[in-house]
């Protein structure tokens, strides 16, 4: 029963992912997410439902629109993978808590976000406050141990962040700043700080990649999300471990 549960929200997660690609493309141009249908960027085609099975589509298709042949984006894809992977993960690691709700909802904004900071280098407002008050009624479900620490790493994530920005001048978001609140009410005090260093770090390394792969230059901005993403996604499943090892390797030096 427990497997069976798995794969069902792994599924569910690839029709989510589906449907987090169209939210991070659409909001930002504020676009309706309900209407037009999903369609062709290039052609207009309307896609049908051959075009939309999550993941396998894009296979099926070999990566190319099935009328005018001009390539799809692989972030389609790998934006429903990577939900329906962490879906699944999040319900084996978790089990049927009100935690689970936290952290889903925690995977959803975090893959919308980044479609959004990928296509438009954008965190759009919308979608942080939509998903405000379901952080903060899940953490009321799902309390933090003490129950404040939410607070207080809303509180110093945003307020860090912001610190940050003025004294570089821009150098970081307003998006990125807001972010972080919902971060700290999700992860607490310690966590979110351990994930604006491992972003800070994660970032380097994605900066580096792109900047080789472009062929740009070093003051070409590039998108912090995906960065903040993935280092809140290992602290939030490993926190716990990574501030282990280090407090060990700490003590021996």
């Amino acid at each position: 029963m427990e497997m069976l549960m798995v794969f069902f929200m792994g599924i569910i997660g690839a029709i989510l992912g589906s449907f987090f690609n169209v939210v991070g493309l659409r909001i930002p141009e504020k676009e309706s997410i309900i209407a037009p249908p999903s369609n062709c960027p290039s052609c207009a085609h309307t896609l049908s439902i051959i075009d939309l099975i999550p993941v396998l589509s894009y296979g099926l298709l070999r990566g190319k629109c099935r009328v005018c042949g001009v390539r799809i984006s692989p972030i389609y894809p790998l934006v429903e993978a990577a939900t329906a992977l962490l879906f699944a993960f999040a319900t084996w690691e978790i089990g049927l808590k009100w935690e689970l709700l936290v952290v889903l909802l925690f995977i959803s904004l975090l893959m919308i976000i980044t479609v959004s900071d990928i296509a438009y280098m954008l965190i759009p407002d919308k979608v942080l406050l939509f998903f405000l008050p379901f952080f903060i009624v899940g953490r009321i479900l799902s309390p933090l141990t003490p129950w404040w620490d939410s607070v207080l790493g809303a509180t110093i994530g945003f307020s860090l962040l912001l610190f940050i920005a003025v004294v570089s001048k821009g150098g970081m978001g307003g998006g990125d700043i807001k972010l972080f609140l919902l971060i700290g009410i999700v992860l607490g005090t310690v966590n979110t700080l351990l994930t604006l260093f491992l972003a800070a770090l994660f970032g380097i390394v994605f900066g580096g990649i792109m900047h080789i792969h472009r062929k740009q230059g070093r003051k070409t901005p590039i998108p912090f999300g995906p960065a903040i993403v993935v280092a809140a996604l290992v602290v939030y499943f490993y926190g716990a471990q990574l501030i282990q090892i280090y407090i060990k390797l700490f003590f021996k030096l």
